[in-house]
């Protein structure tokens, strides 16, 4: 059963926090305002650091004179403004916020998509592609916002990730196999890292919804600190901004390695 279908409203202390009541269609598994009123989801908010602090490290360079500068690009901005909405979903629990977080997430996938599309000798395909996704992206938060139905925005974020994996692989086994094979079997291996983090990080967001029960009898037993390392949501956060970090830094690797060409 999907976190579209699963809800864990209805806590101890739902209804006595700053944002009450929640109003957001999806409630994870974090019992509500447990740590403190004004978050409603504690870890599952902090954790949502880990976006920001990659999205800050990717930005972050030395100009001419040494001097560290920010120099944002399209797919650290993105990964910055997830960290934001999704902290801000997760400490409210507000519909608007949920709406926000998951256009958030499209927003991070499709800058992804672009990079990697960037990669390589430009051609009217990926030009085409390029537009078609520049036209497609806002037309489809629309209609998400409009219709409501997460299954919708599931089923984009995947497809997404499956032709960003897609096209990973294809460059780096077609294309750009004449790099350096040294380098070419580093990004290899940095992005198949990337993909299992991902993949883990998704198993464990649904051992989140599938065993609640579970984890919360568990997380009693043991008891606080070490109760917050059995936020599996959380995990989501933490792993999906590492493999983030690590897919960007694939992606900025190669378009320096062709320029250097």
């Amino acid at each position: 059963m999907g976190h579209h279908n699963r809800h864990f409203a209805g806590d101890e202390h739902a209804l006595s926090g700053v944002w009450s009541p929640p109003t957001s269609s999806a409630n994870f598994c974090e019992e509500d305002y447990v740590v403190t009123r004004w978050i409603a989801e504690f870890i599952n908010t902090l954790t949502n650091l880990m976006y920001v602090y990659f999205a800050v490290r990717q930005m972050a360079a030395r100009n001419p004179r040494g001097q560290l500068a920010l120099r944002p690009d399209t797919m650290s901005v993105s990964l910055l403004v997830l960290g934001v909405c999704s902290f801000l979903f997760h400490a409210t629990l507000r519909q608007s916020m949920q709406f926000a977080d998951e256009l958030a997430m499209l927003g991070l996938a499709w800058a992804m998509l672009l990079g990697i599309i960037s990669i390589g000798p430009a051609s009217a395909y990926d030009a085409a592609l390029k537009a078609g996704l520049a036209l497609f992206f806002p037309a489809f938060s629309a209609f998400y916002v409009w219709s409501g139905q997460i299954i919708y925005h599931a089923t984009a974020f995947m497809i997404i990730l499956i032709l960003i994996t897609l096209r990973g692989y294809y460059l780096l086994y077609g294309p750009l196999a004449q790099l350096p094979e040294a380098k070419s079997k580093e990004w290899r291996a940095r992005g198949t890292t990337a993909l299992a983090v991902l993949v883990f990080g998704y198993a464990l967001w649904h051992v989140d919804l599938e065993c609640c029960a579970e984890l919360r009898a568990l997380r009693k037993s043991v008891g606080l600190p070490w109760a917050w390392l059995l936020e599996m949501h959380g995990w989501w956060h933490v792993l999906t901004a590492v493999s983030a970090d690590m897919f960007m830094r694939n992606v900025k690797d190669v378009q320096k390695a062709l320029k250097s060409e």
